[in-house]
């Protein structure tokens, strides 16, 4: 994902309209009504939910070993997502994935890696590490062999490793750090009210009359902020502090700073929550084929555990929108033909050109009567994006599939299926709908491409085939229905701050 765009806005108070924040992945924070995720905390979000990536894990005799999700960064833009699995770790698989090419990148992981993974990083010449601050790859939690200063119980191999990783750090050219980014004022509410308000919760609620999707939506939050809290953040704040004391983070131990890396933990961790809660467990509702009654095979690159988490990645993306409308988000795996596991092609979010002062553009939606102030024709889609700043070649001999959190439009359908991506998964809020300055008439109608939308499994009368394993079947096609009113909240306050489709 590439940096798209340069914001101009002026807030509260000032005249003058100088710009604050002086690119789309910048850490400057305005005061002004649209909150927007910071690119070190978007990287950061992405690299706690890649540790979660759903596959087989780390195996260890002791369960010593953590799993850990990475994202690689370089040139503004995102070159990998990795997560442990049971052979290699994260770092691992990025040094053998980029190999050289690492030079000089960022590197954002769910937690510190082991001395074996930083070692071979430093010396590919990474240019910054940055990492979660709890309990790290190499687990300090454990207890058979070893205590610390303070009588603690810590496992042998956790000391061993703090000592070789701390020797490291102090010998590298590298900057090592712990990313310490305050959310800006109200981020994490406007999270909640967008994923709340947004396609997937949307569909619930026209198809369930009667339902409270609010109450649905905020029991989905509450239980995935119980289950991320309990992994990424270390219960008992004084067990913390004696992991960041042998980590050699002796500063973050004492007060403010401890009290601040805290909550600036919780606060991500919140957004996380969100944005997990906007796809909710919900009574059969997932992934299935879209307009077809054929029953899918197991042989269907992704599960639908996969298909969910990889749209929680688009997600988050999302959230660095620029549009003061519509936030969208797109990322694109393929299926490797050797290894046969999913590979990062590209990932990205709608925002004006790169270099752009947003300003100075139109950005009124289709509720506006003058079209000449409308902003369709200036945004880069977050397919464009991804497409655009994708990290290698999408390869025809093997599935390559796209993510995105809304319907494609006709201007990216085109462009989506001459580029040789083979699955689609989104969701069919919008298709069929013409609203002149864009449509979504060409979706229903993409050939050479499988069609996954967010929608109820079908009832027993609807098919005749078993539910595979991958918790996809088939459905029948519904009619094109006409416009109707929108039951989602819009982003109507973010008038400065544009990123839309």
């Amino acid at each position: 994902m590439e940096d798209c765009g340069t914001r101009k806005r002026a807030g509260p108070n000032r005249a003058d309209g100088k710009a604050r924040d002086r690119g789309v992945q910048t850490d400057s924070r305005g005061q002004g009504p649209a909150p927007r995720l910071s690119k070190g905390n978007l990287f950061t979000l992405l690299s706690l939910w890649m540790e979660l990536f759903p596959q087989e894990r780390v195996e260890e005799q002791d369960g010593q070993v953590n799993s850990v999700g990475l994202v690689v960064v370089g040139d503004s833009k995102v070159m990998g997502l990795h997560s442990s699995g049971s052979e290699l770790h994260a770092g691992q698989a990025a040094i053998l994935q980029h190999g050289a090419a690492l030079s000089q990148s960022s590197l954002y992981f769910s937690r510190r890696p082991c001395s074996t993974c930083l070692k071979m990083l430093l010396n590919a010449g990474v240019g910054q590490i940055c990492f979660w601050p709890g309990d790290p790859e190499v687990s300090m939690l454990e207890n058979p062999s070893s205590h610390d200063a303070s009588g603690r119980s810590v496992p042998e191999e956790a000391a061993w490793d703090a000592l070789a990783a701390d020797t490291l750090k102090s010998n590298s050219r590298a900057h090592i750090c712990v990313p310490l980014q305050p959310l800006e004022p109200g981020l994490a509410q406007f999270v909640s009210e967008t994923s709340r308000g947004g396609d997937f919760m949307e569909r619930i609620a026209e198809d369930e009359s009667g339902l409270d999707v609010e109450q649905l939506y905020n029991r989905e939050r509450v239980r995935a902020l119980a289950s991320l809290s309990s992994r990424f953040l270390v219960r008992r704040p004084q067990e913390h502090q004696q992991i960041l004391s042998l980590m050699k983070l002796e500063t973050f131990c004492v007060e403010p700073y401890f009290s601040g890396l805290r909550h600036n933990m919780q606060e991500l961790v919140q957004v996380l929550a969100a944005a997990v809660a906007g796809l909710p467990h919900h009574n059969g509702y997932g992934f299935y084929r879209w307009n077809s009654d054929a029953a899918l095979s197991q042989s269907e690159p992704v599960s639908a555990e996969e298909a969910l988490h990889c749209m929680i990645q688009a997600a988050i993306l999302a959230l660095r929108t620029e549009d003061p409308k519509v936030g969208v988000g797109a990322v694109i795996w393929a299926k490797a033909e050797q290894t046969g596991r999913l590979s990062f092609v590209g990932c990205g979010f709608n925002a004006y050109p790169r270099g752009s002062q947003c300003n100075e553009y139109p950005q009124m939606d289709d509720k506006q009567e003058d079209r000449q102030r409308r902003k369709y024709r200036y945004i880069v889609h977050a397919e464009q994006n991804a497409l655009t700043f994708r990290t290698r070649e999408i390869r025809r001999s093997e599935p390559t599939l796209l993510f995105v959190t809304k319907c494609p439009c006709d201007e990216c359908v085109p462009l989506i299926g001459a580029a040789g991506v083979s699955h689609v998964f989104t969701t069919d809020m919008d298709h069929g709908r013409d609203k002149g300055d864009i449509s979504y008439l060409r979706f229903q109608h993409m050939s050479r491409v499988s069609k996954f939308c967010w929608q109820k499994l079908p009832s027993p009368a609807q098919h005749s085939s078993s539910h595979f394993a991958n918790g996809v079947v088939g459905k029948h096609s519904r009619q094109v229905e006409p416009e109707r009113p929108s039951s989602k909240k819009l982003r109507t306050h973010r008038t400065e701050d544009s990123k839309g489709e």
